[in-house]
């Protein structure tokens, strides 16, 4: 089957999407921990500037990506406060990297990540979490044999609509990281260099396909887990 794949596609096409796979999964994974965290936060913790830090993960959903972008390269480029030191300590360089379009996807798919998350544990009854405390139960150990056997399907929906948002993210990336071939060159910036150029529709209509095809088979994964979740919840 993947030999079919790799025929169907070209090799700069079939480049896309394998570095699209690459950048998607890695800002899934590193944003996982603190997706979950955030989303326990906002639904479970009171604290002085919790409408704040709403707004703030909620804000690459509302802002145009390509000012995301322009500020991950104020912040993260090689002159910026963050991205010079990341150089000059760790040798890591955001800008212009493949490393960067994960951060950038990372970002604009944090907010559909949290959301997902945070829906799945409000739904759970504090009551069972609260009972296990008075048994004597400490709050991480609450959280891993309580609710986060309760969440898991909303912690993976949430995972599978951020790779979704990831494999799909342009705006951002090819502002932060421009349009290199083989090395920043995603399924979106592929697409539209193909269209730039006589000839390219074809390339960049196969794109288009898998992209469709990705993107539908996430979303369905993500019903999938949040009808789960449902009959979890109903006792069904």
């Amino acid at each position: 089957m993947i030999a079919n794949v790799t025929g169907w596609l070209g090799p700069a096409e079939w480049e896309a999407v394998a570095l699209s796979l690459r950048v998607s999964f890695w800002a899934t994974l590193l944003s996982l921990p603190v997706g979950l965290l955030t989303a326990y936060a906002l639904a479970r913790w009171r604290f002085p500037g919790k409408l704040l830090l709403n707004g703030l993960v909620h804000l690459p959903l509302i802002l145009p990506p390509v000012v995301t972008g322009y500020v991950l390269l104020i912040g993260f480029g090689r002159r910026g406060p963050i991205g010079q030191w990341l150089d000059d300590s760790f040798g890591v360089v955001l800008a212009f990297n493949w490393t960067g379009a994960a951060l950038a996807a990372a970002i604009m798919a944090f907010p559909l990540m949290v959301r997902a998350m945070r829906l799945a544990i409000e739904a759970v009854d504090p009551k069972l979490e609260q009972a296990a405390s008075t048994l004597g139960a400490g709050h991480g150990w609450v959280f891993l044999t309580i609710t986060l056997p309760l969440i898991l399907p909303g912690v993976i929906a949430g995972a599978i609509l951020a790779f979704a948002k990831a494999m799909g993210e342009f705006g951002a990336t090819i502002t932060f990281v421009s349009n290199i071939p083989g090395q920043t060159q995603t399924i979106p910036s592929a697409i539209h260099a193909f269209l730039q150029v006589p000839g390219g529709e074809p390339m960049a209509a196969r794109l288009a396909i898998v992209s469709v095809i990705i993107a539908m088979g996430a979303l369905l994964m993500s019903e999938i887990m949040a009808q789960r979740v449902a009959r979890r919840i109903a006792g069904k």
